[in-house]
Formats: C-alpha cells, structure tokens, sequence
C-alpha cells in the first residue's frame, strides 16, 4: 500500500484516507485510483467513505470521481473533508459526508459545560467534525472552526482563525450580534433569524465581520478600531 492512501475498515465500510492536506488534487485522485486499482481483488464490491482531508473537489469532480470508482466495481458512500467545497459536492450527490467512530471525531467529540449565567466564554482550541458548542452569551473561539462543528450563541461569535463550520449568532433573536473570523468561510451562518449564504467564488482570506443590515446578512473587511455597522 502506497504511503499517501490510508485503507482500513470501518463500521460503515472501507474508510479510504487521503494522507496529504493540501497540493494538486488531480495528483492526490491519481495516487488514489491507482491504489484503488492495485487492490481491486481485495476491494471488489466494497462500500466506500473516502476522507480527502482537505482538497476541494467541485460538482463535476466528484462525479467524475464517482464514476471512476465505480469502474473499479466499488460504491462511493460518504466523501469527509474539512473542506465545505467538497462537503457541498458530496451533499449535492447525496452522499455522506460524515460517519462514526472515526478518529476524527472521537478526538473532537469532547463534550463543552460552561456556566450559564456567564456573559461570555473563551475556548482555545480547534472545534473539528462533531464538536458543538452552545452558550447563551457570547462565544470567543481562538482556533478553527472546522466543518461539522458548530457554536450556537445568544450573543457575538468572535473566532480568531477559520470559520468553516456552522454558527449561529444572536440565537434568542438579537439583531445586534456579529460574527468574526480572520477567514470568514462558513458552511453556515445565521444572525438572529437570518441565513447567510456563502459565496461559490471567493478571493484571499482576510478578516471579516457579519452582521445584519436592512435585513440582510453582510460581511465586511473588520478593521480594527472600526466601528460595526
């Protein structure tokens, strides 16, 4: 077995890892068909759940994948990433994007008590796939918010790092609350009772604050010492 693709069985199949983060996904899918190809003896009529960390793989790419894997007399199940651009193709395809009992969540499933009359709590950490956490104040996070996990806060979200999970802001109804993050790229984001939705196309990540305005869910750059709205 190739030391970029991981294979090992799960509860819901054959859990097949992508090892490397980031680069060329055409190279990473081509060490992966390759592996497919190598043990498709052993492999035949599998159900497969593939984690491509976190490559982004688009709509026509996952169903190209798809396809090829099905060539291989496999059946793609579930796709895992960190990325919401995959997460979204694999979602469009109805395919699973998340299982049990992985490592992954296993190491982020930790469950999260805080005082409920605090006005505010800190968490320094990365929230991964499966994480939650709830407060009826305000939410700092220093750290990712990785998909699949989420905070839901009565107050302001303020993330230093990654926003690329779920957050809901102002939860008991307050249009006043904001959302920050040093790279706003949620797969979800609400104030109050309203959805945000994210951009297909984005430029450079740079800090950015949301909130409501006539209305609407904006985002713009947040500056320091700049006031919100």
């Amino acid at each position: 077995m190739t030391d970029k693709v991981q294979i090992k069985g799960i509860r819901e199949g054959l859990l097949v890892s992508v090892v490397e983060n980031e680069g060329d996904w055409s190279l990473a899918e081509k060490e992966l068909l390759s592996e497919l190809d190598r043990q498709k003896g052993f492999l035949q009529g599998a159900k497969l759940i593939l984690d491509v960390n976190e490559h982004g793989i688009n709509a026509a790419a996952m169903g190209r994948l798809r396809d090829q894997i099905s060539d291989h007399g496999l059946s793609l199940w579930g796709v895992l990433s960190r990325s919401p651009l995959t997460e979204r193709s694999a979602q469009a395809m109805g395919l699973a994007t998340r299982i049990h009992q992985t490592e992954r969540e296993a190491e982020s499933a930790e469950g999260h008590s805080f005082d409920p009359n605090s006005d505010a709590v800190l968490v320094r950490r990365t929230l991964r796939s499966g994480a939650s956490i709830t407060h009826a104040g305000h939410v700092t996070l220093i750290g990712d918010l990785n998909p699949g996990a989420e905070i839901i806060a009565g107050g302001d979200v303020i993330i230093w790092g990654r926003l690329r999970g779920l957050v809901h802001a102002g939860a008991e109804g307050n249009e006043d609350a904001v959302v920050c993050a040093l790279d706003l790229a949620p797969t979800q984001l609400r104030i109050a009772g309203h959805i945000a939705i994210p951009p297909q196309e984005r430029g450079q990540p740079s800090p950015e604050v949301a909130f409501v305005r006539d209305g609407q869910v904006i985002a713009e750059p947040w500056e320091p010492g700049k006031a919100i709205k």
